[in-house]
């Protein structure tokens, strides 16, 4: 229970890594809050829906209400975000700014919303989810790969900005990921190569506990066999 009665928001919770994280969380001790573009399932967690959280005011509202319904702020884990395989020579230049504002500028707003609070503290944790593919990007993954590369000097720069206030600021790399999803796109792979959201999860809770403390602006490759 490393992370006993301390308030976590999870964004893009109601998908496969979002909620094995808010799991591991839970039962780790965490108050878990979700907040999420997509709409409220059934869940056990505080939850919000319909949030778009590349608007700044939607996601300092968002996290305030979070930050209040939790009794306080301890953890951002910035999940939200997207996919689009497209070459550029036949892809739309529009995807670029899709995937920038799925990727990049939700983690940003969420990160400002939560900065007064993690502040306050003097303390606190944000973890971002970056992408083993944004170090190398494939052909079809150039819009995604940039996306994420910006995630990454992201997460540098917020940790280089509030590490006086102990506040640490860490990314982590998955290559591809064990979801349903992924494995109706590539049939033919071999999924146990493949990391899984467990996995991906377990690393995020040791990110946020205070065996973690003394690591900030990493950007952790989490690969499987890939």
């Amino acid at each position: 229970m490393k992370l006993y009665g301390r308030g976590c928001i999870v964004t893009g919770g109601f998908g496969a890594l979002g909620r094995a994280v808010t799991q591991r969380l839970a039962a780790d001790g965490a108050k878990v809050a979700v907040i999420d573009y997509a709409k409220v399932p059934e869940t056990e967690f505080v939850a919000f829906g319909g949030v778009d959280l590349a608007d700044v005011a939607a996601a300092r509202a968002a996290v305030d209400s979070a930050a209040e319904k939790l009794g306080g702020l301890y953890a951002l884990v910035n999940i939200a975000g997207g996919f689009r395989w497209e070459t550029i020579a036949d892809g739309d230049i529009a995807t670029w700014d899709r995937l920038y504002s799925m990727n990049l500028k939700t983690a940003l707003c969420a990160s400002k919303a939560a900065l007064p609070h993690l502040i306050a503290n003097s303390s606190g944790r944000i973890v971002n989810i970056g992408a083993g593919a944004a170090t190398r990007a494939a052909a079809g993954m150039g819009a995604y790969a940039a996306s994420k590369a910006g995630v990454a000097k992201l997460t540098e720069a917020l940790s280089e900005e509030v590490k006086a206030n102990g506040i640490t600021v860490n990314a982590v790399l998955p290559s591809i990921v064990d979801t349903a999803a992924n494995r109706a796109d590539m049939p033919k792979a071999d999924f146990t190569k493949w990391v899984t959201p467990e996995q991906i999860a377990a690393l995020i809770a040791f990110l946020l506990s205070d065996d973690a403390a003394p690591i900030t602006a990493a950007l952790v490759p989490i690969s499987g066999r890939v």
